[in-house]
């Protein structure tokens, strides 16, 4: 048989079903390839074997006596370090919450214990999911399994080079502003953000709340069509999830691409690396060749993406962090006695530079004299970014673009100058601030062996077109990544 951590998603759901392979016999081989593995890639902040193993063999116990949870019962499934989980840490890799243990589980998380998933937490990210790199993480720096000297991107890094490195066949992460979608371009899978209020967020650790979106990583796209149906749906503990048509993933079916309208970009406007360009460029031939319309599209708004994502995610991080006071929960250091000293050393011990640099930012730009300065006109530029979305899906089907301008870089590359690595999400964070759906899908790679992303996008709520696109350009030859081996 074929090794069973290379196998899919789809073949492993397959196999399980069909009694070929057991839960218990399926996680003692990613088990092993943990602890083989992630010394290297450094994906897992906790590993309790135990608590797992026992969790497997409840799922081969269920389906012995006929009384499986669903068709998903005992398939594995990694955890970012931001979604609660009752009785675990829940740290979002910070020192400020390294010891808190989670009273309550995520919405998401319910609905995946109703499934008879078996969790694999902890996953590692950039501390409270700041960071486009995992290089932020309190405790360790994630690397990327096809070159451990490079990043696996972030702020998802843990969850999408666990998938990569082939611990896991899917996995769960979070999306504030490409935090899915470019890990999964750099590590070579598969990384969906669905429409803001898609998928509850009751149970994510708020970083910014009119941008952050839980989502699923998995090595084929059935595992992102299946998670997405199972995690997404009205939550009346998340006030900010719609009242929508559920997603079904039987709604997903290849395209014929004849006629239909693609909005592509002018790449000439961006500083896209040679590689990247190139496949690009080449993908765009290849469904023109098809039959596919490409449409030029104006993106001139996207250069405002970044300044205008960062003073409101900045903002609303100020107001969201402010709860960590050392007094309710997490890390607390006394101070000279006073309450302020108490709240000062216990943040300034608690929390990592990024995150310091995040809170300040955010807190000058809701400082008096300065808000409608800066964060009022961000808001306003955000509606602008929205409606220009809003346009061009009245003349084109679909938008396709690189997910990232370059390929996976160097560990410490671009550590010291914050705002090139700001400009690593150049093109993830419009499509939050509009509140659009995207999926990042793997592209090949380029000459250095790296993983490149295509990332595609929809009007809201469309993810049934999004992944029938996305299905489609999987099937194409220039597309298709070399099958799994030790790539590390």
């Amino acid at each position: 048989m074929k090794d069973l951590i290379f196998l899919t998603y789809s073949e492993i759901k397959t196999k399980l079903n069909d009694g070929s392979i057991s839960s218990k016999e399926l996680v003692l081989a990613y088990i092993k390839r943990i602890e083989s593995t992630d010394a290297k890639v450094k994906a897992f902040l906790e590993f309790n074997k135990e608590r797992i193993l026992a969790h497997a063999e409840e799922s081969d116990n269920r389906r012995k006596a006929g009384k499986l949870l669903s068709e998903f019962d005992g398939i594995p499934i990694g955890i970012k370090d931001n979604i609660c989980i009752t009785g675990e840490i829940t740290s979002c890799s910070s020192h400020i919450l390294e010891n808190f243990r989670s009273p309550y589980d995520a919405s998401v998380i319910q609905k995946l214990k109703e499934k008879g998933f078996v969790l694999f937490p902890r996953l590692n990210m950039d501390e409270f999911a700041m960071g486009s790199s995992t290089e932020n993480s309190a405790f360790q720096t994630t690397r990327n399994p096809f070159d451990t000297n490079r990043i696996p991107g972030g702020s998802s890094g843990g969850s999408a080079a666990a998938v990569a490195a082939s611990m896991l066949p899917v996995s769960l992460g979070s999306d504030t502003g490409g935090s899915i979608r470019q890990p999964a371009a750099l590590c070579g899978i598969w990384g969906l953000k669905p429409t803001y209020g898609r998928v509850s967020r009751y149970g994510l650790v708020a970083y910014a709340s009119s941008l952050d979106q839980i989502g699923p990583f998995s090595n084929d796209l059935q595992g992102i069509a299946d998670l997405l149906e199972i995690i997404s749906g009205l939550d009346h503990k998340d006030q900010t999830t719609a009242k929508v048509d559920s997603f079904e993933t039987n709604s997903v079916s290849s395209i014929d691409w004849k006629g239909k309208r693609i909005g592509v970009m002018k790449t000439e406007e961006f500083n896209f690396s040679p590689d990247v360009n190139k496949r690009y460029t080449d993908i765009l031939k290849e469904i023109e060749s098809k039959g596919a319309i490409l449409v030029p599209l104006d993106f001139s708004l996207l250069k405002y993406a970044i300044p205008v994502y960062y003073l409101i995610a900045t903002a609303e991080c100020s107001s969201n962090l402010s709860r960590f006071d050392g007094i309710r929960y997490g890390l607390r250091k006394e101070g000279a006695g006073k309450l302020d000293d108490l709240y000062s050393e216990s943040r300034t011990q608690g929390f990592g530079p990024e995150v310091k640099r995040r809170i300040l930012l955010g807190t000058f730009s809701l400082s008096s004299g300065y808000y409608d300065a800066y964060y009022g006109k961000a808001q306003k530029a955000r509606v602008l970014i929205r409606k220009q979305y809003a346009e061009f899906f009245k003349s084109v089907d679909i938008i396709f673009q690189p997910t990232s301008p370059t390929t996976a870089f160097k560990v410490g590359e671009k550590t010291k100058d914050p705002i090139q690595m700001y400009q690593a999400d150049i093109l993830t964070t419009s499509v939050n601030l509009a509140g659009v759906p995207a999926i990042s899908c793997p592209a090949g790679l380029d000459s250095g062996n790296l993983p490149i992303g295509l990332q595609i996008t929809s009007s809201h709520f469309d993810e049934s077109k999004l992944l029938s696109y996305a299905k489609s350009v999987s099937e194409l030859e220039i597309c298709k990544l070399p099958l799994p081996t030790e790539i590390i």
